[in-house]
Formats: C-alpha cells, sequence, structure tokens
C-alpha cells in the first residue's frame, strides 16, 4: 500500500472549487489523463462513477464509490470494483486568504507484492505525477485558465 498526499493554491473561491470537484464528469475536459467519468448511480450526497484514465499509455479502469461532504468541501472516493486491489482519497478545499488550497490524497494497492517490490518506487512517482497534473488542471480551471 502506498499513500500520497499532494496539495496546490489557487486563486478562487473554494466552494466553487469544491462544486467543480463534484462534477466529475467534466474531467476529460480539463485533465487530459482523464479518459472518461460516468455517472452511474447519483444520491443526495454521493455517486457511483465509472472512471477510464491513460498513464503512460496503460488504460486504467475502475468502479467507485464518491461521497461529499457540503459542510467540510470534501469529497471522499473508493474504489468499488477495478483494476487495482485498493483505491481511495479524497479531494479536500480550505479556505486561504489568496483563495483556497486543494488537497489531493492517494491510497492505493496494486494487490500484486512481487510487483510492488520491483517497480513500487516508479508506481508511487507515477501516482505523484498523476495527482499533481489533477491538481494542476483543477488550479487552472479555478483560475478561469482552463
Amino acid at each position: 500500500m502506498t499513500y500520497v498526499v499532494r496539495s496546490i493554491e489557487a486563486k478562487g473561491d473554494p466552494r466553487q472549487a469544491y462544486e467543480l470537484a463534484k462534477d466529475m464528469e467534466s474531467f476529460p475536459k480539463f485533465m487530459p489523463d482523464v479518459q472518461s467519468v460516468t455517472v452511474i448511480d447519483r444520491g443526495e450526497n454521493s455517486t457511483v462513477t465509472d472512471w477510464v484514465t491513460e498513464i503512460d499509455g496503460t488504460e486504467i479502469i475502475w468502479t467507485e464509490q464518491d461521497k461529499f461532504d457540503d459542510e467540510h468541501m470534501i469529497v471522499s472516493y473508493k474504489l468499488i470494483d477495478g483494476d487495482l486491489d485498493k483505491f481511495e482519497g479524497e479531494w479536500i478545499f480550505e479556505p486561504t486568504e489568496e483563495g483556497c488550497k486543494i488537497t489531493l490524497t492517494v491510497d492505493y494497492d496494486f494487490g500484486i507484492p512481487e510487483l510492488i517490490h520491483l517497480i513500487g518506487g516508479v508506481l508511487e512517482i507515477k501516482v505523484t505525477e498523476n495527482s499533481d497534473m489533477m491538481l494542476k488542471s483543477m488550479k487552472k480551471r479555478v483560475e478561469g485558465q482552463a
């Protein structure tokens, strides 16, 4: 298992940024690695979404449960089914003097211990790079540059 935490500052309203994160279906429009996000079930404060992403030419597909904490501006996600054994984390939006701090956490496990021993460091770098790409894309979108 590996846990990655990445943050970025954005000049924008944290509530608007949070609402953008809840609109995951729009992610493919401004996040290069996200091929598609489809909402397959929508509840009052949750969704179930199907994801297709591509990292270095490798397609990764999964279904996740998304929960929305409107009061604290946190989007939590957790793998239901897919190419990984574990994939969960949060988008966290916090007010700052300049706008907002956006934090993305990713807790994942590919489920193949031998693979982790061989290329675990490379996997962590790729997850970190992908998290940074998502945060930079979110920042541009929040700041109206996308």
